[in-house]
């Protein structure tokens, strides 16, 4: 693909970097080139609304729906659904008030694609919403985004009070008789607020708990008006949509999933950060090409996109491509855009406990499948990880995640179960030698773990003394020895010591 205007700033920034060079950046094409904190750079350099400036001069509404649909950007915050469609059903509603609102209630562990956007280029978002304002017919503009981003929010209050100076934010923009302002609202950091109609709720300051749809927002949204809601990279998308070309920017990715994706690369990798790809890059490029593969020669074991909904996949999806519909046929999802690269270090069944936990605690409860059945899910993993699983737990796993994905309420509940089936599906062993050896093959789970004195062992005492179970013994200066049978696991000695001589073994040693 020629790299066109939009990326020459990055390109000749960062073209001696192999983690940036093999990247394509729409979203994040100004972030770390200019000065967030003013209009001027972004206006000069970064061609800060000349798109909005195109689209109120030459085009009408419709034709701004046409060219986003034309674009066949789908949207970032998940579930991929066509963004076109979303601006068609909400332009389409006769109201003479709309909302337009961008989802920055980015809840994923580990991710800050959305954050790291509106500290970088704050005015890509409100150029987007500007422009989308336009095409559905709103005139009022929400950003909903999590208090524990500071920087962010102080970035964009900075970012509206500079449009509003040069004409860019309140009435008659530009000289035209398109009229729009945003505000901020502050979320509390709960995840399931950034399932749009919990976010809806908290914005109008009831408790953030999903609504049943239809009606769905376009229809019903914002204090009962039709509202758009998108999250911070698809608005950061649109303002390059106009700047080259719906034509343009359909010509990156795959056949149905357009674009590129931004993807918060964390875990066991050698280089970790922010990484912006068009959509049908493969799995082993982001690990191998850009991430630099594994650290200290370790073996990959799984990669989990999606975030704390998504799946986690093994080695032989390397070659998955990274779009909508690839990803779900490999047992996974595309998510906002979390990537989490797993050695072989790792447990999968604390891994998948880990998940469930987060997601179980982020409930809100209205829904009895979401409510119970991660609390359930939760229980069962802890009690498989401490050795007291029973025969039948898999598959009792198995049958809590499918009732959870076909009766919970929203998106949270339905897609919860992903890490647990998935790793069961393709991790079903590591599940057994839990259940049924009391092994843990990555030895994590400490209640699954033996504890062996090897010959560092200079019979200093220190493991006895803070045995708590009396299961060590040997003489001064001889080695000691722990009784297995004795041993309650408490981890003591293997913390204890300071001449590395106590070993975690899982018993699974020789076996494949």
């Amino acid at each position: 693909m020629t790299k066109r205007h939009i990326f020459d700033n990055f390109q000749k920034t960062f073209a001696d970097e192999k983690f940036f060079l093999q990247q394509t950046r729409v979203a994040l094409r100004n972030c770390g080139l200019i000065d967030p904190e003013n209009i001027y750079d972004y206006l000069y350099n970064a061609q800060g609304y000349k798109a909005l400036a195109t689209v109120l001069e030459t085009m009408k509404p419709q034709d701004v729906v046409e060219a986003v649909k034309k674009s066949g950007i789908r949207g970032r915050g998940g579930a991929g659904f066509p963004t076109g469609l979303k601006w068609e059903f909400t332009a389409k509603e006769k109201n003479s008030e709309k909302y337009i609102v961008c989802n920055a209630d980015e809840g994923d562990p580990g991710a800050f694609m959305d954050r790291s956007a509106i500290e970088g280029d704050p005015h890509s978002i409100v150029e987007g919403m500007l422009i989308g304002g336009y095409a559905v017919g709103a005139s009022k503009g929400i950003v909903y985004i999590r208090a524990e981003y500071p920087l962010a929010v102080e970035r964009l209050e900075k970012a509206f009070v500079a449009a509003r100076q040069e004409g860019l934010l309140g009435k008659n923009i530009l000289g035209s008789k398109f009229s729009f302002d945003i505000e901020i609202r502050l979320g509390a950091g709960a995840f399931v607020c950034g399932e749009e109609t919990a976010l809806i709720n908290s914005i109008e300051g009831k408790r953030g708990m999903p609504r049943p749809r239809p009606p769905f927002p376009a229809v019903n949204g914002v204090f009962g008006k039709p509202t758009l809601v998108n999250n911070v990279e698809t608005w950061a998308n649109i303002p390059a949509i106009f700047l080259e070309g719906a034509d343009w920017f359909s010509s990156i990715g795959t056949e149905k999933s357009k674009g590129t994706k931004v993807f918060a690369l964390a875990g066991k990798i050698k280089n970790t950060g922010l990484v912006e790809v068009p959509m049908g890059t493969t799995l082993r490029q982001i690990v191998y090409d850009i991430g630099g593969g594994i650290p200290n020669n370790k073996k990959l074991k799984s990669v989990q996109t999606g975030g704390p909904s998504g799946g986690c996949l093994t080695e032989k999806f390397l070659d998955t491509s990274i779009d909508y519909e690839s990803l779900a046929a490999a047992g996974s999802i595309m998510g906002s855009g979390g990537m989490i690269i797993i050695d072989e270090d790792s447990c999968m069944v604390n891994l998948a406990k880990y998940f469930i936990e987060f997601t179980q605690s982020e409930s809100c409860g209205k829904c009895v499948p979401c409510r119970e059945g991660t609390t359930r899910m939760y229980e069962l993993l802890t009690r498989i990880t401490e050795g007291e699983g029973k025969d039948g737990d898999i598959e009792r796993l198995e049958n809590l995640g499918d009732m959870m994905k076909k009766s919970s309420l929203c998106g949270l509940g339905q897609s919860a179960p992903n890490p647990v089936l998935s790793t069961i599906k393709n991790f079903r062993q590591e599940y057994e030698e839990h259940v049924l050896l009391k092994k843990c093959r990555a030895k994590v789970c400490e209640k699954l773990v033996d504890y062996v004195i090897n010959d560092n062992c200079v019979g200093c005492g220190a493991c006895r003394r803070v045995c708590p179970a009396e299961a060590i013994e040997g003489a001064v200066k001889a080695k000691h020895y722990i009784y297995k049978a004795k041993c309650v696991h408490c981890t003591r000695c293997f913390k204890t010591c300071k001449f590395n001589a106590v070993d975690k073994a899982s018993g699974l040693e020789n076996t494949k």
